[in-house]
């Protein structure tokens, strides 16, 4: 048989038959009785069933469509009208044998059989009563089997239970009519017409919309209140289903006309807004398309274009993602794709615009315009990245500007201080609601040109959080080999950075993970010499400073003498904000008495500085006296340049212990007590009585306690201050050195020998005992910076003693 209709809930049992059939759709309790007492057939034809059960009761309409199938009803009708019905196990099965049905079935009356056109037949049945096959005794021309009466269990007439589960059966069956928008509302007559409680069972199992495999199990009950209870559970399954399924409908339509709804408003906002004179969605869309015409893009972000402006199109204007979609065009469309400002060539003017807006800076200098050479002959050359290196105020992020102007290119600067998502550098996800390209993409949109000079200041001092390390996405915006097709999650394709000319600035490559650093060429900007901020004082800050208060070059003016005295006495630093912000007091002293016209003096005297700026507060890094035994003058590194620093010992009575004070790192106190311990080891060699060592405690102090301090460049000083404390002799005058030391008495090479340098020369240092390995950073310092300088170049310890250790006795030296 072909795939059958069966009859729920929603449709009645008869509702099929024509209007003059003499069936009756309700049994009776008169019915049932009649047709419990009917003797059943010891053979019987059997008719299987796909999916459909038919229970003891129901009339049910099947069509047949095997030929089998058509035989067996056409031998029944013209007999006894009397067939048993069984239900398959698998419905695929097209010729069922007796292991193919189920044993329990039900025996059925033929009401009517109907030809059809298409040749099949319809056949109205009525099930009686239920039956078990005790045997099948012939497959052919179609299944027979003898039959065993399947008997039923009824509860007793006072049953209360009973009674409760069929009226409970009776309202879920109501409920479920009333729910269902498919089902009549007279089948609620119905239900509460039916007075047999096992038909009542049997019409609504039968009626309801479940799987054969559950109906089947249902027919197999024997007992009928174990059925009705069964029954009663899955009603109570139905109702559920159909409540949520009104329930998301009733949504669904809701939506739907809320759509319907804004569709409506937004057309007539679109015929005010043409009526008004603005630009409609339509015309904003078309006029994306003649603009997307003008774009020098490839065939990839073409496609990509236009597969997004049709999902615009294709989008309703007042949901949210729209905004995201029109803002993803719209930078699709500002982005200057393969859009390059023409560079200038001319290498002289180039140079001339450098020299002109920074002083010194040669290696800086040097580099860009050796890329310009390179990119004069060869044309397409991949731009440099570069890092700028150095303490603060030495003009790294400024140079970026005068870079751009002598490249004749756009300059974007972005500022990585203390960034911390990995968005900024990459972008949002337009799945995000207030999603934006990162910083990159944002700042080329601004420039309009794909070869801007990009300054990425700051670049040690990014940090990482939860939200990712934007350090490591910095990663493919500064490699040469992958920048080509930098991937911004906001923009979903690639981005050619290759001629993007980066220039990163630092002020400590410590704290940049090593493989960024790797990527980026490194020049070393130290800080400036006295001489040199006196020459940018007086050719850049001063007139700027006299240009931005107001007042004129006749106005004001401070000589070189003047100049350097603001440089030592009130500047401590390797850049020039300090000095700037100086001038800038003088400038606006001289302002204030030209707008309140007081008499003051046009060429500023040493007494007007000290009156303006007060007393000179720098004096604390000056070289200091050698008449005291014990102290000596080091150089350090900071990150504001280089400075000087004192060690200071002294002995008092005790057993040998040392001592260590002025907040000194694990690095510097571990330097001490190899100088303590290489003393102690050559003592006799030194010039030192053991007994001294064994009998004296010693203190080394470093001054400026507040001041953390740390790192091995003191070692050689550490242990000068030590010898000098032990011998009671001074240290040679007006030097000062710098170098780690080990306990075979090896002298090693420490780096900021520049700013280390430029510190002793501000102090008024003559001699610098240095690592003989240190000698090629010196080599490579401009002659400039070491002019009236002494360097000893030194391989072991004893020949810094040698050259630092005087013989002559200190001031009230002790006995020991």
């Amino acid at each position: 048989m072909s795939k059958q209709r069966i009859l729920n809930i929603d449709s009645l049992s008869l509702n099929e038959l024509d209007t003059d059939a003499d069936l009756i759709p309700l049994m009776t309790p008169e019915d049932e009785e009649e047709m419990n007492n009917e003797e059943l057939p010891a053979t019987l034809p059997i008719l299987p069933l796909r999916n459909m059960v038919l229970f003891p009761g129901v009339v049910i309409p099947i069509t047949a469509g095997r030929d089998k199938s058509i035989r067996l009803i056409n031998d029944a009708n013209a007999e006894g009208k009397v067939i048993g019905v069984v239900a398959q196990k698998d419905e695929r099965v097209e010729e069922p044998g007796a292991g193919d049905v189920h044993t329990v079935g039900t025996v059925a009356r033929i009401l009517r059989v109907l030809k059809m056109p298409d040749g099949n037949t319809t056949v109205i049945i009525q099930g009686k009563k239920r039956f078990e096959i005790a045997e099948v005794v012939s497959d052919q021309p179609y299944l027979k089997a003898t039959i065993r009466e399947f008997s039923e269990q009824r509860p007793d007439e006072g049953d209360g239970e009973f009674t409760t589960i069929i009226d409970s059966i009776k309202e879920l069956a109501i409920q479920i009519i009333k729910e269902s928008p498919n089902i009549p509302t007279e089948a609620t007559f119905a239900i509460k017409n039916i007075e047999s409680d096992s038909f009542l069972v049997n019409f609504v199992s039968s009626n309801m919309n479940l799987p054969v495999t559950d109906k089947q199990n249902l027919l197999a009950v024997s007992n009928l209140k174990d059925r009705a209870l069964e029954t009663l559970r899955f009603m109570n399954l139905e109702l559920q289903k159909l409540e949520l399924k009104n329930d998301i409908q009733s949504k669904v339509r809701f939506d739907l006309d809320q759509q319907q709804r804004e569709y409506f408003l937004h057309q007539q906002m679109k015929t005010i807004q043409e009526e008004l004179g603005g630009v409609s969605h339509d015309q904003e869309i078309e006029e994306m398309r003649t603009k997307a015409k003008t774009k020098k893009w490839n065939e990839k972000t073409s496609a990509q274009f236009d597969k997004e402006l049709a999902k615009l199109q294709r989008m309703n204007p007042q949901v949210a993602e729209y905004a995201i979609q029109r803002n993803y065009i719209e930078l699709l469309l500002d982005l200057p794709w393969n859009e390059y400002s023409k560079d200038n060539f001319d290498l002289k003017r180039a140079d001339k615009i450098l020299h002109r807006d920074h002083y010194g800076l040669d290696d800086v200098k040097k580099r860009i315009i050796e890329y310009l050479a390179v990119l004069k002959l060869r044309k397409d050359m991949k731009s440099p990245i570069l890092c700028l290196y150095g303490p603060p105020g030495v003009g790294k992020t400024s140079i970026g500007k005068s870079v751009a102007e002598a490249l004749g290119r756009e300059y974007i600067r972005i500022s990585l201080g203390g960034l911390r998502d990995e968005a900024e550098i990459r972008g949002h996800r337009k799945t995000y609601i207030g999603a934006m390209p990162g910083r990159i993409i944002q700042s080329l949109k601004k420039a309009g040109t794909s070869n801007p000079v990009f300054v990425l200041d700051e670049i040690d001092k990014l940090s990482n959080s939860h939200q990712g390390d934007p350090s490591s996405a910095l990663l493919e915006v500064l490699d040469p080999e992958q920048n080509k097709e930098f991937y911004d999650n906001f923009l979903e394709m690639g981005f050619d950075l290759s001629k993007v000319m980066f220039i990163a600035t630092s002020n400590n490559m410590a704290t940049i993970q090593p493989a960024l650093r790797d990527r980026m060429e490194v020049i070393n900007m130290t800080g400036y010499t006295i001489e040199e901020k006196v020459e940018i004082a007086r050719k850049h800050l001063l007139p700027k400073q006299i240009t931005e208060h107001g007042i004129t070059l006749k106005d004001v003016t401070i000589g070189k003498k003047q100049l350097e005295k603001i440089v030592t006495g009130y500047t401590r630093e390797s850049g020039v904000r300090g000095l700037e912000k100086q001038l800038a007091k003088v400038v606006r002293n001289v302002a204030k008495s030209i707008a309140m016209e007081e008499e003051y003096n046009v060429k500023v005297t040493d007494e007007d500085i000290i009156k303006i700026l007060g007393a000179p507060k720098m004096e604390r890094d000056k070289y200091e006296t050698n008449e005291v035994a014990g102290v000596v003058t080091g150089l350090a590194w900071t990150s504001v340049g280089g400075d000087i620093l004192f060690i200071e010992s002294l002995l008092s009575k005790g057993k040998g212990n040392l001592t260590m004070t002025g907040n000194l790192g694990t690095v510097m106190k571990e330097s001490a007590t190899i100088a303590l311990e290489y003393i102690k080891a050559n003592a006799e060699d030194i010039g030192i009585s053991p007994e001294v060592i064994n009998n004296y405690n010693v203190h080394i102090h470093v001054p400026e306690g507040a001041t953390p301090k740390d790192g091995p460049s003191a070692g050689i000083a550490m242990l000068t201050s030590l010898v000098s404390s032990f011998t009671q002799k001074r240290v040679k005058k007006n030097l000062a050195m710098t170098g780690e030391i080990t306990l075979r008495g090896r002298v090693l090479p420490v780096g900021g020998i520049k700013e280390k340098i430029l510190a002793a020369k501000r102090a008024g240092i003559k001699e610098i005992i240095l690592c003989e390995e240190n000698r090629r950073d010196i080599e490579e310092i401009k002659q400039d910076y070491l002019e009236g300088v002494t360097f000893h170049y030194v391989r072991y310890m004893h020949e810094v003693l040698e050259n630092a250790i005087t013989d002559q006795k200190a001031k009230n030296a002790k006995t020991l």
